[in-house]
């Protein structure tokens, strides 16, 4: 149970993620940061994440920064530092003898009939991990789910479960799942049949039927992946997620074509060309914006101070806009949708006599134009 602090800090935590979350989305505690007992060790996610459940004997794991044995970013499977808070969750998807772990969430509210939904969270291949899966399995069910066993959750396992109804969906991908660096999003839209009041995520088949490569020789631990973040919201009401899903003003005047455009929250640190989590948002804002339009293209610019040789820089400025150009295709946009060139230090906008001039000119831009005019 909670002592007296831990209900203090509990509830300021929740506040805070009740106001970076969107009002409508239906998962609770979306990002684990709300917990009965900081994590001490292993398998004990079911006991131990408010709102969270397994629906099988799997024993998946929880991390939380409040821990030495369960903490962030460093784990028993490798490094993963927590993006969004300080929890996140932590399944194998693809194990011997079939192997299964699962997470379980009661949404706030069942979905309503007809309605279209995206569900989306992030996920990352546990360093080391020596098997990637190309799909990710969301089950949405009535009742919530309750089955003896630690292998696939499979249909015949589902129906035994007299009078529970089920929405499945697979979200499947081919290129970024053996990502171990980045959180990765996920996600997908469907139309809800009324019935949905509990949502599971893991992998529903068994390893013969699993879309799978092998990051590394000899494999035979299996794909462990962390996952954080994850939300349930109608389609309509996406425009006022807070930005984190699309942006809140007009798509023309946020993003006029044919007009140099800056990442607000893009400019680097000297001498990096890291991706920090204020960029990753506002890279999603233009993702949602690009995949809306499939005529849409985007040519991206990066750019450094004057500090350091030509060379150098024109080197640092190619891998700022190749990490952003690398960003959106990882979210999903097409590769032959994208241009990246560096500039190094050729185009400045400010002056680089001083820090405050030298930091606007370490930037990435972009401009968006429609058709084939990028190719031209």
């Amino acid at each position: 149970m909670y002592t007296q602090p831990q209900k203090h800090l509990v509830f300021i935590v929740g506040i805070l993620f009740t106001g970076l979350m969107t009002s409508q989305n239906v998962v609770k505690n979306p990002s684990f940061e709300e917990y009965v007992n900081c994590p001490k060790h292993l398998g004990n996610f079911d006991a131990d994440v408010s709102n969270w459940s397994t629906p099988t004997e799997g024993s998946t794991d929880y991390f939380n920064g409040c821990s030495t044995a369960m903490g962030t970013p460093k784990n028993f499977n490798g490094t993963q530092p927590a993006d969004f808070g300080q929890g996140y969750a932590g399944l194998y998807l693809y194990a011997p003898d079939d192997y299964r772990e699962y997470l379980q969430a009661e949404l706030s509210e069942p979905l309503v009939k007809g309605e279209k939904y995206q569900v989306s969270f992030y996920v990352s291949l546990a360093e080391r991990s020596d098997i990637a899966i190309k799909e990710f399995g969301v089950l949405f069910s009535k009742d919530k789910m309750n089955v003896s066993g630690k292998k696939e959750l499979s249909k015949r396992k589902m129906y035994q479960q007299k009078g529970n109804d089920y929405n499945f969906m697979e979200i499947g991908y081919s290129n970024f799942y053996a990502d171990t660096k980045d959180w990765i999003l996920v996600h997908t839209q469907f139309v809800a049949k009324g019935t949905e009041r509990y949502l599971n995520m893991g992998n529903f088949k068994n390893n013969a039927r699993t879309r799978m490569f092998k990051t590394k020789r000899n494999a035979k631990q299996g794909a462990y992946y962390y996952v954080d973040l994850v939300l349930v919201e109608p389609v309509s009401q996406l425009k006022t997620s807070n930005g984190d899903l699309a942006d809140n003003k007009p798509s023309g005047e946020a993003f006029a074509l044919d007009k140099t455009h800056v990442f607000e929250n893009l400019l680097f640190d000297f001498d990096t060309f890291t991706l920090q989590e204020k960029a990753k948002k506002e890279m999603l804002t233009l993702y949602n914006h690009l995949v809306a339009d499939t005529t849409l293209h985007i040519t991206i610019s990066g750019h450094t101070d004057s500090v350091g040789s030509d060379a150098y820089n024109q080197k640092l400025s190619s891998r700022r806009a190749f990490a952003v150009a690398n960003y959106l295709q990882k979210l999903g946009l097409p590769k032959n949708r994208i241009l990246w060139k560096g500039h190094g230090g050729t185009q400045p906008i400010a002056t680089n006599d001083n820090e405050a001039g030298r930091r606007q000119n370490r930037r990435v831009a972009f401009v968006i134009t429609k058709g084939d005019q990028i190719n031209k």
